[in-house]
């Protein structure tokens, strides 16, 4: 009998996290005076415990058992062989994919969310605050803070909010608040609409939101979430890869090019991680972040020092950046749509440990209409842009010759995201591909801001 399915029992879930900045170096966060940002400034966005972990250099860090309690409702996910889907390639590659799309949210975004609730639950916090793009991450961390009794307040991109309405309703079963963002709840937010009253929103706006709004409680009962980009989100992420590697030893294979979708980084970071550290110590491994053509961070934009959020509260961080102030066109995939990109991640593309990717919207949807059709699954938008890839690289092997096998994340299901697939089967939905001046119009914002340093970590 084929192997469709590689399962690991509970007993078998990682006990600890991989910190890959254990193995590689990034540039510090500056503060508006130009100096590494200390942890003590850090204090009134996120509780100590998470800022220790986002600082820490230790390879291995513990999981707390509450947390695997709340991760064992759907973890260890299976890897699962995606055999219906080569066959209708043609290849002779083997395609794996890890379907994280099984937790109660329906993404992998559960995977941090719940350790930064609980967190922030020991440390005394009652209340969080964030921003989400096409919702997965509020509907994430709603079902995390209803996990462990804290208030949830989420500020979602205006055009997702109004794509995907059942995101707001699944973070309202939880218990969390979903407001549109640019709102008039805060100053960033009534500056965006200033500017531009018709504005699709962005991340970049949303997160200025969250922490505005984090910050502005007197009371010191609320802090700022975040589902991607930071170091902790990344760390939180590896019990994917790690899993992954488990799995695939137990049927003896490892793979010859790991795939992740690539907005923030975390989805990636989650599979890839812990793989990059197996090509540091000598694997010969291809590793793919892929993104959209339409908000290109890794492809195409300069790795720069630039704000995390669109009114410049976060610190300066190292990373492939279009600019904070970037508004991206109205893609589906709004997971994709952020203006930057997790440090980590930029610095192993600037390292050439991982190559990046870029594909289209229509590209991304045909594959994953290819999927829908001989798995039977229907995938994230953002997984469309991985499948995408995980398409090309099957062609490639089958032009070569070559049994290789390959494995991406299945980030997340798409059940929630059926407009857009109402739109590609009806031909009304169509490619956006930013022309060489719009990137260009996001150097200015960089000329007076530091530049980063292209390290090498071994």
């Amino acid at each position: 009998m084929e192997i469709r399915k590689v399962f690991l029992n509970e007993d078998e879930t990682p006990r600890k996290w991989y910190n890959i900045l254990a193995d590689i170096r990034v540039n510090p966060p500056l503060g508006p005076d130009g100096k590494p940002v200390s942890p003590d400034a850090l204090a009134p966005v996120f509780p100590m415990n998470l800022i220790e972990q986002e600082v820490s250099t230790e390879r291995w860090i513990d999981i707390p058992e509450p947390v695997l309690d709340v991760l064992h409702i759907w973890r260890p996910s299976p890897l699962v062989r995606a055999r219906n889907m080569e066959k209708a390639l043609g290849t002779p590659a083997k395609i794996y994919f890890k379907n994280e799309s099984l937790s109660p949210p329906g993404s992998h975004k559960p995977n941090t969310a719940v350790p930064q609730a609980y967190y922030n639950k020991v440390f005394g916090i009652e209340r969080l605050t964030t921003e989400t793009g096409a919702g997965q991450w509020g509907s994430a961390l709603s079902f995390a803070c209803s996990q462990f009794g804290i208030k949830c307040r989420v500020y979602m991109v205006r055009v997702s909010f109004d794509q995907k309405p059942y995101r707001k309703s699944m973070m309202e079963v939880w218990g969390g608040k979903c407001i549109a963002s640019p709102s008039q709840e805060t100053k960033a937010g009534r500056d965006a609409l200033e500017k531009d009253p018709d504005t699709p929103g962005s991340l970049g706006i949303a997160i200025s939101e969250a922490i505005e709004t984090a910050v502005g409680d007197t009371s010191g009962k609320t802090r700022y979430s975040l589902g991607s980009v930071l170091n902790h989100v990344m760390l939180h992420q590896t019990i994917i890869g790690l899993e992954a590697q488990k799995q695939f030893k137990k049927i003896g294979e490892y793979p010859d090019i790991v795939i992740g979708c690539a907005g923030g980084g975390s989805n990636f970071a989650g599979l890839a991680f812990p793989f990059v550290h197996d090509k540091i110590n000598g694997k010969e491994i291809e590793i793919l972040p892929v993104e959209p053509a339409a908000c290109p961070t890794l492809t195409r934009a300069p790795f720069v020092y630039d704000h995390g959020d669109t009114a410049g509260y976060t610190p300066l961080l190292a990373m492939h950046s279009l600019g904070h102030t970037f508004v991206p066109p109205p893609l589906h995939a709004g997971g994709l749509r952020y203006h930057g990109m997790a440090p980590a991640v930029s610095q192993l593309v600037a390292e050439g440990l991982a190559t990046p990717k870029s594909v289209t919207q229509l590209e991304a949807y045909e594959a994953g209409m290819l999927l829908a059709r001989t798995e039977g699954i229907i995938p994230a938008p953002e997984t469309n842009h991985a499948l995408a890839c995980v398409v090309n690289e099957a062609r490639k092997a089958k032009e070569e010759g070559k049994e290789k096998i390959i494995v991406f994340t299945w980030s997340g299901h798409g059940l929630l995201d059926l407009s857009a697939y109402d739109k590609f089967l009806s031909g009304t939905l169509s490619n956006f591909v930013l022309s060489d001046e719009e990137i260009a119009k996001s150097e200015e914002i960089f000329m007076n801001y530091p530049k980063p340093e292209f390290l090498k970590s071994r």
